[in-house]
C-alpha cells in the first residue's frame, strides 16, 4: 500500500502511467503496467456528470468486459431453433467488447475476471 500511495519510505514509488484508455459509455477502462516490477494494472471508472463515482482497481489480472443486452437488440440467426432461443425473454447476449493485453507484457500467467457492464 505504501508503494502505491507513495508513502514508501525507500524513495521508490509506483507511476501509473496509462497504456490505453478506452470508454463505453459510463465505463472508463484504463490499462498499463510496469515491466520492471512485472506489475500489470486495469483502472475501471463509473464515471456521472463528470465525477468519477466508482473505482474498481485490478493488478496482474487479465480483465475480459462483456455488455449485458437484450437478445432482441442482435441480428438473429436464420435457424428456427436459434430464433426460438433468441426470443426467449429470460436470455441475455453478452457479447465481448474488450480484453486486456498489458498482462501479457509482464511475462507471466494471470487469473482471468469478466467484468459484465
Amino acid at each position: 500500500m505504501r508503494l502505491l500511495t507513495g508513502a514508501s519510505s525507500n524513495g521508490q514509488s509506483f507511476q501509473f502511467v496509462p497504456q490505453s484508455i478506452t470508454s463505453f459509455g459510463s465505463t472508463v477502462l484504463v490499462e498499463g503496467c510496469d515491466p520492471s516490477r512485472s506489475i500489470s494494472w486495469i483502472h475501471a471508472w463509473t464515471i456521472t456528470d463528470g465525477i468519477i463515482t466508482q473505482l474498481r482497481e485490478y493488478f496482474n489480472t487479465s480483465l475480459t468486459v462483456t455488455r449485458v443486452g437484450d437478445p432482441t437488440e442482435y441480428p438473429s440467426t436464420s435457424s428456427s431453433s436459434a430464433s426460438e432461443i433468441s426470443t426467449a425473454p429470460s436470455l441475455h447476449h453478452c457479447p465481448s467488447v474488450w480484453e486486456s493485453s498489458v498482462s501479457n507484457q509482464v511475462g507471466k500467467s494471470v487469473p482471468g475476471l469478466v467484468l459484465a457492464i
